[in-house]
Formats: structure tokens, sequence, C-alpha cells
């Protein structure tokens, strides 16, 4: 499992909600001195609990409203298509998310564009990049739920809340 005790924990609850604490802000919100909760974040960055941090920019605001969900079907599954496909999505930064999928569909991708038009764009350079069986696409209505922040109290403890 993990070796992380109850301060770990709010430690990383913490810059879920504020990536841009201080360490002495961080360190008051979860009840620890300095320097010991520098030590902690340290060794939480070390040991790869925290992967970076970020700022969340609004997309509406910066002009990449549309969101799609695009469906994936490929007759291929060897090693040198799928490494075609990675570098091939990797290239796209309109896909938000990749995952490969369990079930009919073989991978599913979120992107993100300008509109109806910049999708078409990125769907032309999506199906010319790799051969693909089947491209379905699903466009978002409304967002009712977005979060980056991990629900840390389901595995911090058992079920306890932080």
């Amino acid at each position: 499992m993990n070796e992380l005790d109850r301060l770990d924990y709010a430690i990383l609850g913490a810059l879920q909600v504020d990536g841009s604490l201080s360490v002495a802000a961080l360190a008051e919100r979860v009840g620890l001195s300095t320097t010991p909760c520098w030590k902690r974040l340290k060794r939480l960055e070390d040991e790869g609990y925290l992967t970076g941090r970020v700022a969340l920019v609004d997309r509406h605001k910066v002009g990449l409203p549309i969101t799609v969900f695009v469906s994936i079907r490929t007759a291929q599954h060897d090693e040198k298509w799928l490494a075609q496909f990675a570098a091939a999505a990797s290239a796209l930064p309109e896909i938000q998310e990749l995952h490969r999928m369990s079930g009919d569909v073989d991978y599913l991708l979120k992107v993100v564009t300008t509109d109806i038009g910049g999708y078409d764009r990125f769907y032309k350079k999506l199906i010319q990049a790799v051969p693909l069986s089947g491209v379905s696409s699903a466009f978002s209505m409304e967002q009712i739920k977005s979060t980056t922040a991990l629900p840390l109290d389901l595995v911090a403890f058992g079920t306890t809340k932080l």
C-alpha cells in the first residue's frame, strides 16, 4: 500500500485545493511547524506523490469552450501501432486525456477545442495520423462537475474524513 500518515494526506489535500500555498501557509493549515512540513513536502515530491503544480485556466475565457469525447476503435493492437498512435496523440494539443479502454471502445479521448470547425480540423489530423477502424464523437452539452482533486478520504485511514 503506502506509508502515508494523516499529516501527509492533509498536506496532499491542502495542495489539491491550492497548489500555490507557501510552505509556511501549508504548515499552518496542516498544524505543523515550517521545517517538518517542508521535509514532508520534499519527501512527497521525491517519492512521486506530488507530480507537479499547475495553474488551472478557465477554458471558456481563453476561447476553448467545446469539449468532445471521442471513442476510437482500431483493428490493430500491436506495439508498433500503439507507439505510432501515442506519438500522434501526444502531438495533438487538443487532447486533454487519452485512455485505453475495456469493452467495445479501444480508446477514449477528451478533446477541447474552439468550435465545430476546430473539432473538424482536429478530426482530420487524427484520422491522417494512424489507421483507425472507427471514430465516434460526443459533444458535451454542459459540464456539471469538474475537479482535479482526488478523493483522498477514501484511502486515508479507511473512510474517515481528514
